[in-house]
């Protein structure tokens, strides 16, 4: 089985103002040192200062890769730190954005994630990076990391190995879902979920009525008989 491992666990290190609703981001994460315990909505001593686009039991926890992370080193020619981007977990050995919609992971002894959905970048993270036309880039390159929903407690530390469990038949990764699915994609990711084999979060389902409901009104617009 595929492994990687956990090479930091970051928390919130200070509010940060925004132009938003919220007024605050906690996109300010650092790696911290020693055991750190996860729960149904992230790591203790963590926060999103906003649950709607950033948190809830879906979006619990925020893994990017090390790899994804030395790009960017490169393309900005500055140091991007664990939890930079926000990220609660920085891994090695494992590609966040390539990992499979519903595949699950142990992280050290006890704690079980399952791969949820792509992170998508907003202006927050504009503000903290303050590179130019920076949501574009991110976006465009497409290293986007994912969102993990806990499916079973513990604690974690940096230097934990990370198991790759199960990985569904289905073949779509977060990238896939964050580039945008075709039909065939959509019809997988339903019928794994039909099987039993993967839970869809929301942000997924979300994503595959919007599909159903704009090819039923596409099939209706074929089906009405040209004018004569």
């Amino acid at each position: 089985m595929t492994t990687g491992s956990l090479l930091a666990v970051c928390l919130v290190h200070g509010l940060l103002p925004t132009k938003d609703a919220t007024g605050v981001t906690a996109i300010d994460k650092r790696a911290v040192e020693g055991p750190v315990k996860v729960h149904p909505l992230g790591l203790t001593g963590d926060l999103q200062a906003s649950r709607k686009h950033h948190g809830g039991e879906s979006k619990a926890l925020y893994a990017y890769s090390q790899a994804d992370a030395e790009y960017w080193e490169q393309e900005l020619g500055r140091s991007i730190e664990p939890g930079l981007f926000g990220e609660n977990l920085r891994i090695a050995g494992l590609d966040a954005t390539d990992a499979l919609i519903g595949e699950r992971w142990r992280i050290g002894a006890d704690v079980e994630v399952e791969v949820t959905c792509p992170r998508t970048p907003c202006r927050n993270f504009q503000q903290r990076m303050q590179v130019p036309n920076w949501v574009h880039r991110f976006a465009e390159a497409g290293l986007v990391g994912t969102y993990l929903q806990v499916r079973r407690r513990g604690s974690i530390a940096a230097g934990d190995p990370i198991e790759v469990l199960t990985r569904p038949a289905h073949g779509v990764t977060v990238r896939d879902v964050f580039r945008g699915l075709d039909q065939q994609q959509a019809e997988a990711l339903e019928a794994s979920r039909i099987a039993g084999e993967i839970r869809l979060s929301p942000e997924i389902q979300k994503v595959l009525r919007t599909m159903a409901a704009k090819s039923a009104a596409k099939d209706q617009v074929q089906a009405v008989p040209a004018a004569i």
